[in-house]
């Protein structure tokens, strides 16, 4: 995008603010923040490409603040932020004017792709446009990334926190990730690691070695595993992400089509691919990205 897209986020919880600005400049957005319906009809000065606004705020409340935004500026669009137990309230604001609607806690990568959205309804009403590979990747900032010489400890630290991290506040979700990307120390991608890699590593070397014909049908006694677990995995927190770390994915370049990134992951039998910019790595691609296009796809045809 030549033009960053600007966002008026309006919630009266600090913490979402903050938490929803950062992330989403991580995603190329400019945020302008709003703590009240009434902050927010002020800064439409600042020209907001979008607005998010959540439903149940003191005073001026989400529905009066949609109305009065739509009394100002009737073409900006505006997606409102519901709990679960409010989805009337929202399908209501549908018909006053708001272009859509998510439910709390929202998955920021759906967020995203809703502001993307709103932007696009405003410039070519009524026209699905495809989005490339660069518009729906995970931005290599946002990645769990490591160096190939740090160790099994390290990387298994920065998935926990990365899970333990999922829920950013009561209002939003940032995903966790299943995997860290790795490179050397030129910043070159060297390979990627998994938690299957790390349950292959705890496995003893002679458990996966060739056996004579006669051996294929051994059993192992509940003696044999005990304490194995605890044994090799501090074993394994020692070693190199390099010593179990898996190949490179697939490389996919960041203006490749939806389609033939969807055939790709089929055909390399993979759910996540590299996306290269420039022959520089920029983002992960994962087959989640390619769903939340499916159903995008398919609310606007239904």
């Amino acid at each position: 995008m030549s033009k960053k897209i600007k966002v008026l986020m309006v919630d009266d919880e600090e913490q979402f603010r903050a938490t929803t600005k950062k992330i989403l400049k991580r995603r190329g957005f400019e945020t302008i923040l709003a703590g009240s319906g009434e902050e927010a009809i002020d800064k439409l000065d600042e020209n907001p490409d979008v607005v998010i606004l959540d439903i149940k705020m003191p005073g001026m409340d989400g529905h009066e603040a949609l109305k009065e935004i739509k009394k100002r500026k009737s073409e900006l669009p505006v997606i409102m932020l519901t709990g679960h137990g409010a989805l009337p309230s929202a399908r209501e604001a549908l018909i006053e004017g708001a272009f859509d609607y998510l439910s709390k806690p929202c998955d920021i990568d759906i967020l995203a792709a809703k502001i993307s959205d709103a932007v696009q309804h405003v410039k070519k009403p009524g026209i699905i446009e495809e989005k490339s590979v660069i518009d729906v990747m995970l931005p290599l900032e946002d990645y769990n990334t490591l160096n190939e010489d740090q160790t099994i400890y390290d990387a298994v630290m920065m998935l926990a926190e990365s899970f333990t991290a999922k829920v950013s506040t009561s209002r939003i979700m940032k995903a966790g990730h299943r995997s860290v990307l790795v490179f050397n120390k030129k910043g070159d991608v060297q390979g990627i690691l998994t938690i299957t890699n790390l349950l292959e590593g705890l496995m003893p070397a002679y458990l996966t070695a060739a056996k004579p014909s006669m051996a294929d049908g051994i059993q192992y006694s509940p003696m044999f595993w005990k304490g194995m677990f605890m044994r090799e995995t501090r074993n394994l927190a020692k070693k190199e992400i390099k010593d179990i770390m898996s190949p490179v994915p697939p490389m996919i370049d960041a203006n490749s089509n939806l389609s033939e990134t969807a055939h790709k992951m089929l055909t390399e039998k993979v759910s996540r691919m590299v996306v290269l910019s420039g022959g520089k790595v920029v983002g992960v691609v994962r087959e989640q990205d390619l769903f939340f296009e499916i159903e995008r796809a398919l609310r606007k045809v239904g």
